[in-house]
């Protein structure tokens, strides 16, 4: 398969995605329909765009859910304590990036493999959001931070696709237009030979794995206003939505492959695929059904590719 194919096959398949399901389903291209989808799937995109990072550089992260779930936590406590909503946010970002620096140093100091890192961290994180909040939601949090997840910019635009357009940008010209976001490249095709390029790979596994925490931050605040609590167990799940809006976008579990704007598209099929499937009446038994064969589908793709570069080489 050409590599032009592979890079545009997921736009493609989410064009063909929209266009099979308007013909089912008009209401699906209802401006209301394809806001509340933006609004929908914010959160898991700005996750999988810092998971973009992580993966691009030969990582992966299993915690993000869990990690989501207690940064929307310290926020909320933080804001029912009087913290002003501004405050309140960026609370829930330097808690993100505090929990990915303690992920990226164990991966890249300690050389533990990050699924087992981030495995451990997935159950300790939720574990210390459910015993901070004895399981109970934090409410009471200000009328004005519902605005994050519900308002519109000039009456147009969803507050979380602005925000998602800004992230996006923002790590589109890290992986593109800095030395960092080539060496993510060099480190996740080939960790030693970067190393012996004069790399300082541990320093930059630690940088990605602190983007992401900040961005599944940055997510939980967003998360945590629209439910308009601060919910322990919500992100249960999003790890696996996370790592597939990215494998389905055409980055590599195996690193050095991925794209921001292919994680979006991978995003917004996974989106797209479960409003689409609610406006047709489908149970959610059977979308989680769908959902799954579409993730199956993505990595077995991707192991595809690898194995035939390997054979190539």
């Amino acid at each position: 398969m050409s590599d032009w194919i592979k890079r545009f096959l997921p736009f493609v398949s989410l064009i063909a995605l929209c266009m099979v399901i308007a013909v089912l389903e008009p209401k699906f291209v209802s401006a209301g329909n394809l806001a509340g989808v933006a609004r929908q799937t914010a959160v898991i995109t700005i996750m999988a765009i810092g998971m973009t990072v992580v993966m691009v550089s030969g990582g992966i992260d299993l915690s993000v859910g869990s990690m989501m779930a207690l940064t929307a936590v310290i926020g909320a406590i933080a804001m029912v304590a009087g913290a002003p909503v501004l405050l309140g946010i960026l609370v829930c970002i330097a808690a993100g990036a505090m929990f990915g620096l303690v992920n990226g140093a164990a991966v890249a100091m300690l050389k533990i493999p990050p699924f087992i890192v981030t495995l451990g961290a997935m159950g300790i994180y939720r574990g210390i959001a459910l015993l901070v909040t004895d399981g109970k939601a934090v409410v009471g949090l200000p009328n004005d931070f519902g605005y994050l997840a519900e308002g519109n910019l000039f009456g147009v635009m969803p507050i979380p696709l602005l925000i998602v357009l800004v992230v996006a940008l923002a790590i589109h010209f890290l992986l593109n237009n800095t030395q960092a976001g080539r060496y993510s490249y060099a480190i996740g095709s080939n960790s030693e030979a970067a190393r012996y390029a004069g790399v300082r790979v541990s320093r930059y596994q630690v940088m990605f794995y602190v983007i992401l925490g900040a961005l599944a931050g940055l997510a939980g605040a967003i998360e945590s206003a629209r439910l308009v609590t601060g919910q322990p167990t919500a992100g249960e799940g999003y790890e696996l939505r996370v790592i597939a809006a990215v494998v389905i976008g055409g980055g590599s579990l195996s690193g050095g492959q991925g794209t921001v704007i292919g994680t979006i598209i991978g995003s917004l099929i996974m989106g797209v695929l479960a409003n689409g499937a609610n406006l047709l009446g489908i149970s959610s038994f059977t979308q989680q059904v769908i959902i799954g064969a579409v993730i199956v589908l993505a990595v077995t793709f991707d192991e595809f590719q690898r194995r035939r570069l390997q054979t190539a080489v």
